[in-house]
């Protein structure tokens, strides 16, 4: 079995898939490991850290692919780099297939082997190996760091011989992994929050680190069997934005994470809202790249709307690239740890194994 990673397209993705200490437990299992020059050097882990493993460094990505029957990466490359993939590859890695569907439906052609990781269910099993809640924790705690960045205001309460300074509240939309790394990390810094979630589950778990639960009265609970949320009914949305439109007057900082896996995310503030919302308010939109959860967000921008910052990062965790690069790694060795078959030292793709069923790609799926 040999594996490659190549580096990601730095301008939009720097996180890696594969750090040193990770080589050494790939190679125990009995692989050879090949990665291109100065793969991790961003990251400052060199040519020679990833040699001292026995990992073996080639000149450029086309060499990689051309020497690896498996690539682990974090996103799809793009297509001049998918067309020089040899048949029966595999590819492991965080692929977005709603998103992504053209150069999906070009790998299977190709005849690769795909495991999408964003797909992973949730059961015990899989938690080790599960990306979307290791990087949305990092996500939900650094939306608040820049959203006080930003806000031109004390966030704890203050109390001096001048005067009284009120903490900042802020509003958390959707209670999801994101939402309660961000509910804890702004009652850590001293703000009074507030969150809301379709899912009632979400009330116990939003209580339990201080925040206070807002919940739209007279509505079942919104929740799949896999545990993420529900597309709402006109009369939840109609409850939910009576709901929002009263809090949000009285907020300075807003955290918007709700999502919908294969879906656009939801329309949570509109631009009606807007209109009452104060100046000096921070929204920080960590759904834009699936449409954003509020109006007038824009990826990788910071937007002025009558005083109103709205905040919308493309890939937040650019911003922290070495914490995200060593929890994805982990994820990713252990996924691979599940499907490989360490006796004939090749990939056993067992779809009655859930992990492995629900992560493949196949052309029914596309």
């Amino acid at each position: 079995m040999k594996i490659g990673s190549i580096s990601e397209e730095l301008t939009s993705e720097k996180r890696i898939s594969l750090t040193p200490e990770l080589s050494k437990k790939y190679l125990e299992l009995g692989v050879e490991i090949f990665i291109n020059k100065n793969y991790g050097i961003h990251l400052g882990f060199h040519d020679n850290d990833y040699k001292a493993e026995g990992v073996q460094i080639l000149e450029d990505a086309k060499e990689v692919i051309n020497n690896s029957n498996s690539l682990i990466l974090v996103n799809l490359p793009e297509i001049n780099c998918i067309e020089k993939f040899r048949e029966n590859t595999s590819l492991i890695g965080i692929f977005n297939p709603h998103g992504n569907k053209k150069k999906i439906d070009l790998l299977l052609k190709k005849k690769i082997n795909i495991f999408s990781l964003d797909l992973l269910p949730r059961i015990a099993k899989a938690q080790s190996m599960d990306v979307l809640s290791s990087q949305a924790n990092l996500a939900g705690y650094k939306a608040v760091i820049e959203s006080f960045n930003e806000f031109e205001k004390v966030v704890p309460m203050m109390m001096t011989a001048a005067g009284t300074i009120p903490a900042a509240k802020v509003l958390v939309i959707g209670a999801g992994v994101a939402g309660l790394q961000a509910i804890a990390t702004a009652k850590r810094l001293g703000a009074i929050v507030l969150a809301t979630d379709v899912r009632q589950d979400s009330k116990e778990q939003v209580e339990s680190l201080g925040g206070k639960f807002l919940s739209v009265e007279g509505t079942e609970d919104l929740e799949t069997k896999e545990g993420y949320a529900k597309e709402t009914s006109e009369d939840f949305k109609l409850k939910q934005k009576k709901l929002l439109s009263d809090t949000l007057k009285k907020m300075d900082i807003v955290i918007c994470t709700a999502l919908m896996p294969g879906k656009k995310a939801p329309r949570i503030i509109n631009e009606e809202m807007f209109k009452d919302i104060q100046a000096g308010t921070i929204v920080f939109d960590l759904a834009v790249e699936q449409g954003g959860n509020s109006a007038y967000s824009e990826m990788d921008k910071i937007v002025n709307k009558n005083g109103v910052k709205i905040i919308g990062y493309k890939n937040i965790l650019n911003k922290l690239p070495l914490s995200a690069t060593n929890l994805y790694s982990k994820n990713l060795y252990n996924f691979f740890f599940n499907l490989y078959d360490k006796e004939k030292k090749n990939l056993n793709i067992n779809l009655k194994d859930e992990i492995i069923n629900k992560t493949f790609i196949q052309n029914k799926n596309t």
